[in-house]
């Protein structure tokens, strides 16, 4: 193991707006802005992309064609005791993270990442967890006939999330210095990209009082998970997942919980 010297990485702009509505991509935002219809609406989806959700969900945020037809109207939008169905007419086009040039996922280890290359999946939850409301709310899909399709959404408090824990740890951990510091193991394993050599990577350790030099700016407002088949419960760890989109930004940070407290013990970039 080497110790390592500073350089930030993961860095992120958070500005996902409330309205989950708005577009950032650029060819979709300057359509709308202008007028004009969206470019990728007469574009069919391949068959193959019904195979694996990850595939399908970014066919379905860019195309607001193929998201109407893939929609089972009239959908139920649960909220606590409230349920409000949503006809096809009054339906709002959602660009979940195309709006932005990153997405976010939740996983207890590196193995489970694997799931989303598993084409028996059948069901998958799309989550916008918001920070400032307390609230998750979840795009419920199921492949039904061999095509994935959006059955219902529904509302939740984040304390009822399978992550209740985590999230309410995480969000701490964006948000203050002070704790952020607090939640670093003793030492915290690093795996990147080595500066002096384009084609390797390195691996070291990041110590307490160098972390200032590598800490990534986070999301702080609000952030994006899939759940891939049932949930499950939460357990002792979790990874979380920054992905660029289509700008090769990657970046892991793996926390452990032992004896009721989460710390960040790796970090991948």
């Amino acid at each position: 193991m080497i110790a390592c010297g500073g350089n930030k990485a993961g860095q992120v702009q958070d500005e996902t707006p409330d309205d989950t509505t708005a577009v950032t991509d650029s060819a979709s935002a300057d359509s709308l802005a202008n007028g004009l219809a969206d470019p990728l609406a007469d574009i069919p989806m391949p068959k193959a992309a019904d195979e694996l959700f990850d595939d399908f969900i970014f066919n379905f945020a860019a195309n607001k064609n193929l998201q109407r037809e893939r929609i089972l109207f009239p959908l139920k939008k649960i909220n606590g005791d409230k349920v409000e169905t949503v006809d096809k007419e009054h339906w709002k086009i959602e660009r979940y993270f195309m709006r932005q040039d990153y997405y976010t996922l939740l996983f207890d280890n590196e193995r489970q990442m694997e799931i989303v290359k598993d084409t028996s999946v059948n069901h998958a939850v799309v989550e916008m967890i918001y920070f400032n409301t307390g609230a998750v709310i979840q795009h419920v899909f199921d492949r039904l006939r061999g095509a994935w399709m959006l059955t219902s959404v529904q509302t939740i408090p984040i304390s009822n999330s399978a992550n209740a824990s985590f999230l309410s740890f995480y969000h701490h951990f964006a948000t203050d210095p002070a704790f952020q510091q607090e939640s670093l193991s003793s030492s915290i394993r690093f795996e990147g990209p080595d500066p002096d050599d384009d084609f390797a990577r390195m691996d070291g350790v990041i110590t307490p009082d160098t972390w200032e030099a590598f800490a990534p700016e986070l999301p702080k407002r609000m952030i994006f998970n899939i759940i891939y088949g049932q949930p499950r419960p939460e357990g002792n760890s979790k990874l979380f997942v920054l992905r660029g989109i289509a700008n090769g930004l990657e970046l892991e940070l793996t926390f452990k919980r032992t004896d009721g407290k989460w710390r960040l013990t790796k970090m991948t970039t």
